[in-house]
């Protein structure tokens, strides 16, 4: 039986395993699962608003304090639930690794290196797909004899198709 050679197709995850680590680490991540499984950790709607951006260890090594980016109206909230979110975090570490949290405010409009950006931006429709969904709301509306409820149809088919689907 001939070895099998890692040529052809492979995880994006194998691929960009060792950039993740490298960016990681720079920001104080020795493990990168903080970073990459952040809304698995805290919660979907925990990290809706808020990411994990850098960990200090201290000198005496007891423990590491891990900074929260939020935005100012979020941060009551989430001090709130600071040992909550610790406990959560130490779980995912397997240890307390986690000694305190900090969490720094930024403005959700303003300078581009702030501001608070916790969810993929929506993806654009091309021109060709914009195309398409006012072809396929004419179609839709078509064999509505009614000139106003027909326009009304095309108008709402429009609106549904250009909708970005999540």
């Amino acid at each position: 039986m001939r070895p099998k050679r890692s040529k052809g197709f492979q995880k994006t995850a194998s691929l960009l395993r060792d950039r993740i680590r490298t960016a990681g680490e720079t920001r104080g991540f020795a493990v990168t699962k903080v970073l990459t499984h952040w809304a698995e950790i805290v919660g979907s709607d925990t990290a809706s608003i808020c990411k994990p951006v850098d960990i200090k260890y201290g000198r005496q090594g007891f423990g590491a304090t891990l900074t929260i980016l939020t935005t100012g109206a979020q941060a009551p909230m989430l001090e709130m639930q600071k040992e909550r979110l610790r406990n959560k975090v130490n779980a995912a570490y397997g240890y307390n690794a986690i000694a305190r949290l900090r969490i720094t405010q930024t403005a959700p409009v303003g300078f581009a290196e702030g501001q608070a950006s916790f969810a993929p931006k929506p993806k654009e429709k091309t021109p060709q797909q914009n195309a398409q969904a006012i072809k396929a709301a004419q179609d839709i509306a078509a064999p509505v004899q009614n000139a106003e409820l027909r326009d009304a149809l095309e108008t709402l088919a429009r609106n549904f198709y250009a909708k970005p689907k999540h």
